[in-house]
């Protein structure tokens, strides 16, 4: 039985940060880089204030006595102790409460704790361990030998000097702080990462879980050299569990959730936390949302086919970890600005370039009306795309591949799919009264999210390849209009982004009278504004995107708790469901998937990840007036990009997977490359043939394509790919 003893309203989605509670209080961030610290014992209290961070507040942990009660929390720029009782007794004397800095600039922290005396404190920071003192600037001890980022580290409860370390890479690590060795290193336990371990103080067990809903148990004897006493898989368990229940009668019958082991805790209670909807990361949609549509059944006459999720599975030996973060992407990579291919594909412009989101395929839309599909290597010829009258002005992937869609000057919009010169779906015969200025998928690829004169369009949409030989040009897909909202000022959508790979409600537009309009798409109305945005209407504006995880075709998700659980860093709060079985003396926080059907979700980059931070970013573009960076929380303009020359044509912009560059296509027949953080370029990469229209960065390598205005295509390679393309061409030139 699951007990909820507290809720509390937060300003944010906090879903991926480590959250504060224990017998007598919790806290929560409050605007980032503050805290409020609730009474479990005393609702009515007025919480404490706590102040002193300059960054965002990425984790935060109670001490394991019961007096004094310690709090540290932990920001990119301090590490803070905090006596809680203490902090009261100033802030009741009317003084500011204070705590004690004991770790300076040591990253960003993604999980504390405390040892069982209260006297020190670890701190995971990337691949990097830090035990501090808990009462003053000290760091005891560092350690770097986990092959991945850190997830959690605790202190043995019966050994002072034992801790155990989990990690991305997949397996735990047991230390030894007196002798500042290695006792015990895990075996590979998984093709997914370790999120969290806990110990099981009576029988001298330590538990870890991971993102795929496994569990396992281990002993902790003398020497330390751990033995597997038990492994449970919580997904079969769910699935015997409702079987059991009646709710599914044959296992072929059903898909089950895939099920997330976030943390694990001791029988304490649950204490739950509900972030207040923001147009940011999403809680679940208003009733009433355009977002909840869905297709009739005699509109959708094909339903998806159900897919049953094996239970054979990899043992993850040799795989890339499946789950939360991938991290192929070089984040420490030179910019690519090394030339390594030109391909002359055209004589019409290069209006719009986008990777797939595997950076093996590239989709070029031409000024002569045609897309192009070629292999991101550009070598072979590529598919030919026919059937625009105008331009093409956007492309845009679907997120598992299978489909892309181009939108044209000639007021339509087609999907194409694989194997087919056919379009599956044409949208034009005067659905529009003016072009399509910008279409991508959204939500997921549930939705076509589109702009053409002063409106948004949002619709719902069913790719059907099947054709009839006798009908063969009838078109068997079917689109559906949801949502039409007209800009405030009426006048015609210039740009617009949106991000399709996790969902997010909010939706960015650009308008000719050079603002920037902010519509929140769960209740399908405007949300705020930036007039004056640029000298002249903006004609690019891209977001930087988010890295999250894997998640297989056809999950059906079953919520587990009546207390609200948080989907881990994909920013759904579910407060609905059942209860679920957990096993005796152990309650686990159950992470699943809200939507009955995702695919592979890919960000920006889906190799790559970023601080948190920077994902609030985003880039606009507009003639003479060079590219601005916005921050989305304060909607205000935070640097400017103005040494490539920009007087007349759209030259776009664009972000790189690891959010330290910025290229923009320039009029004096060069490419720019900038450093995120300053706003003088890096790099100037020259000898294009004419005027460079547009950028796109390869979400896969460090590799940079550009288009120009004569049909030209280059790409640029970092100087480490070049290395690697070098060694691996020697190593393959060597006999054997």
């Amino acid at each position: 039985m699951v007990t909820e003893m507290l809720s509390l309203p937060c300003d944010r989605l906090l879903s991926h940060r480590q959250l504060a509670c224990c017998h007598t209080y919790c806290g929560i961030p409050l605007e980032g880089k503050n805290m409020l610290i609730y009474s479990n014992m005393d609702k009515d209290n007025k919480p404490l204030l706590l102040t002193g961070h300059h960054g965002e507040i990425s984790a935060m942990t109670f001490g394991k006595l019961s007096g004094p009660v310690l709090l540290c929390s932990a920001s990119p720029d301090y590490i803070i102790v905090w006596d809680i009782e203490l902090c009261h007794r100033r802030t009741q004397e009317g003084k500011v409460a204070a705590g004690t800095v004991i770790g300076t600039l040591l990253g960003e922290v993604v999980h504390l704790s405390f040892c069982f005396s209260d006297e020190r404190v670890a701190a995971c920071s990337g691949s990097t361990l830090y035990i501090l003192s808990s009462k003053r600037h000290e760091v005891i001890f560092t350690f770097t030998n986990h092959l991945g980022p850190l997830t959690s580290a605790e202190f043995c409860p019966w050994n002072k000097n034992i801790l155990v370390t989990t990690s991305e890479d997949r397996t735990f690590k047991v230390l030894d702080l007196k002798t500042e060795a290695v006792c015990y290193q895990s075996f590979v336990l998984s093709g997914s990462p370790l999120l969290s371990v806990f110990f099981l103080e009576e029988n001298r067990h330590l538990i870890t879980g991971s993102t795929d809903g496994q569990l396992w148990c281990f002993s902790v004897p003398d020497d330390h050299k751990c033995h597997l006493v038990s492994k449970m898989d919580l997904q079969k368990m769910e699935k015997r569990h409702l079987q059991h229940q009646g709710t599914v009668s044959d296992p072929a019958d059903g898909v089950f959730s895939e099920l997330y082991v976030h943390s694990m805790c001791g029988p304490v209670g649950v204490t739950s936390v509900c972030p207040k909807e923001h147009l940011g990361l999403c809680s679940p949609p208003v009733l009433e949302s355009p977002l909840s549509a869905e297709f009739k059944r005699k509109e959708h006459e094909h339903p998806k086919k159900k897919v049953v999720d094996s239970e054979v599975k990899s043992s993850g030996y040799t795989s890339a970890p499946r789950g939360l973060l991938l991290r192929d992407y070089p984040a420490d990579s030179a910019a690519p600005t090394i030339p390594h291919t030109n391909l002359s594909i055209a004589n019409k412009s290069v209006h719009c370039l986008q990777y797939s989101g595997d950076g093996k395929q590239i989709l070029c839309g031409l000024g002569d009306s045609s897309v192009l599909l070629y292999k991101s290597s550009l070598t072979g010829n590529p598919t030919v795309y026919t059937g625009h009258d105008k331009p093409v002005g956007s492309v845009s992937w679907s997120l598992n591949r299978q489909w892309w869609l181009s939108a044209s000057e000639d007021q339509s919009l087609r999907i194409w799919t694989h194997g087919s010169p056919e379009p599956a779906i044409i949208m034009g015969n005067s659905m529009f009264s003016k072009p399509v200025r910008s279409a991508q998928f959204y939500y997921l690829d549930k939705f076509l999210l589109l702009a053409s004169g002063p409106s948004l369009y949002l619709y719902l949409y069913n790719v059907d390849i099947t054709r009839d030989n006798i009908k063969r040009y009838q078109q068997r897909s079917v689109v559906k209009l949801t949502k039409c909202i007209t800009s405030t000022s009426a006048t015609d959508i210039t740009a617009l982004s949106a991000i399709n790979d996790f969902f997010s409600y909010i939706v960015l537009a650009c308008g000719s009278d050079r603002s920037i309009q902010v519509f929140d798409m769960n209740r399908g109305c405007f949300a705020a504004a930036i007039p004056d945005a640029h000298s002249r209407s903006i004609h690019c504006i891209t977001q930087n995107k988010r890295c999250l995880f894997f998640v297989t075709p056809a999950i059906v998700c079953h919520t587990l708790w009546k207390a609200s659980s948080v989907l881990f860093q994909l920013g759904y709060c579910i407060n609905d469901g059942s209860s679920a079985w957990v096993p005796e003396g152990l309650w686990v926080l159950f992470v699943v998937p809200r939507w009955t059907e995702l695919w592979e979700l890919q960000h920006g980059s889906m190799f790559s990840t970023q601080a948190p931070d920077s994902y609030n970013l985003f880039l606009t573009s507009a003639v003479t007036d060079g590219v601005k960076m916005w921050d989305l929380r304060s909607l205000r303009c935070v640097r400017r990009y103005e040494n490539h020359l920009n007087r007349c044509h759209p030259c776009s912009a664009a972000i790189s997977p690891c959010g330290r560059f910025i290229a923009s296509g320039s009029e004096d027949n060069c490419a720019y490359v900038y450093d995120i953080r300053s706003s003088s370029y890096l790099h100037k990469l020259q000898k294009h043939s004419d005027t460079v229209l547009s950028v796109a960065f390869n979400p896969a390598t460090p590799q940079l394509l550009t288009g120009t205005m004569d049909g030209k295509l280059r790409l640029f390679q970092s100087s480490s790919a070049a290395r690697l393309s070098r060694d691996t061409s020697a190593v393959h030139s060597v006999p054997h």
